[in-house]
């Protein structure tokens, strides 16, 4: 084989050849795409490269580490999951733990999201089988001590999902392209043994007081000072207080708990990734011959507005979309404009800084020549 190989694709290949990505390789293609969260990057790196180094052990040595994900909305926990998921060159599906219910009640079964996985698949059970589910909201399954219908309806989802996380066949109805369906369809028994499963949620008890950031440089800097959430030590037994089935905690073993993001992230989060939101706008306005600059102060009154609404990363981009909506309809229309300018005002005014093109000269002919 000639010619340079992407990570994803040696990815691909250790999968099939048995061979394992380095932890620290892992690590460095989370860094493109996951901003901050340096412990839990290095955390899911060891566990991702244990999970491959698993796929192939003949012996059965190595048991099976799936992963709970612990933090506040929008810190990352589903990007985390889904850029996992390329990096094994597996499918990846993502369910919420707020539409499970037990056998017999009103709402999805547990198998939902095996039915999602093969979906992602496109029906290929094998393949299925190595891939990735990511339960949210799982902290909304816990048995918050009333004794009432909530109570023995969320102990039951745990106790559905306890043989999923295990290891287990389970056999449920879809019909011939992998959908679900009552009718006209026919069982398909999947082994979860070695789909690898990560739950997250918010834990918002387990969270202590907030604590003061400053930013002594950049512009960030002038007594700026961020208020995130700061994590207890997040463990079984303080899982198994706040309401977890201890046999529920004890199939996930690899606990990770991720900050909440600072104003200096998200500004971060805005521009420095891969597939940044900032650069996806760029590329489209691009498209129609303009320029789009997003000035600092104008990363920053973003950042702030997603801090105030308590949104996290997750709502950077339905700012930006609000923010960008005259733009992205009027300029597409326009010949004479050649820039357009984000400030810190536009934020606050929704009005862009435009820039014309500048009109060219034509040469005019007279009878002493040319001018």
């Amino acid at each position: 084989m000639s010619g340079k190989i992407s990570f994803l694709e040696r990815g691909k290949m250790d999968l099939k050849m048995g061979t394992v990505v380095a932890p620290c390789e892992i690590y460095n293609y989370l860094e493109r795409f996951v901003i901050g969260q340096d412990r839990a990057k290095k955390v899911l790196s060891v566990a991702v490269c244990n999970h491959i180094k698993r796929l192939h052990d003949r012996k059965g040595l190595i048991k099976k580490s799936n992963i709970l994900l612990v933090g506040p909305s929008g810190c990352g926990k589903t990007l985390l999951a889904e850029t996992l998921a390329k990096i094994l060159c597996v499918p990846f599906a993502e369910a919420d733990a707020t539409s499970m219910t037990q056998a017999g009640y009103v709402g999805d079964d547990v198998w939902i999201c095996l039915q999602r996985l093969l979906e992602a698949a496109d029906g290929d059970l094998k393949l299925a089988e190595k891939g990735i589910i990511f339960i949210d909201e799982i902290d909304k399954i816990a048995c918050r001590g009333s004794g009432g219908v909530g109570d023995v309806s969320s102990r039951g989802v745990q106790a559905g999902l306890l043989k999923l996380l295990e290891g287990c066949v389970v056999s449920f109805p879809v019909l011939g392209n992998g959908k679900r369906g009552k009718s006209n369809c026919e069982n398909v028994s999947i082994d979860t043994s070695n789909i690898l499963f990560v739950c997250g949620g918010a834990f918002g008890e387990l969270t202590d007081t907030n604590v003061v950031v400053e930013h002594p440089i950049g512009f960030l800097a002038g007594g700026c000072r961020d208020e995130v959430p700061s994590m207890e030590p997040v463990n079984a037994e303080s899982l198994v207080k706040y309401g977890m089935m201890p046999e529920f905690v004890g199939r996930l073993p690899v606990i990770c708990s991720l900050d909440g993001l600072t104003e200096s992230d998200l500004v971060r989060i805005l521009t420095e990734p891969e597939d940044a939101v900032t650069k996806e706008y760029e590329s489209m306005l691009k498209k129609d011959g303009v320029k789009l600059v997003f000035e600092p102060g104008a990363l920053s009154e973003i950042a702030k507005m997603a801090v105030a609404r308590k949104t996290g990363a997750r709502g950077l981009r339905s700012i930006l979309e609000d923010l960008m909506l005259d733009v992205m309809y009027d300029l597409p229309g326009r010949t004479d404009i050649s820039k357009c300018v984000i400030t810190a005002e536009t934020v606050r005014s929704g009005k862009p800084k435009l820039v014309k093109k500048r009109a060219r000269r034509t040469a005019v002919k007279t009878d002493a020549g040319i001018c």
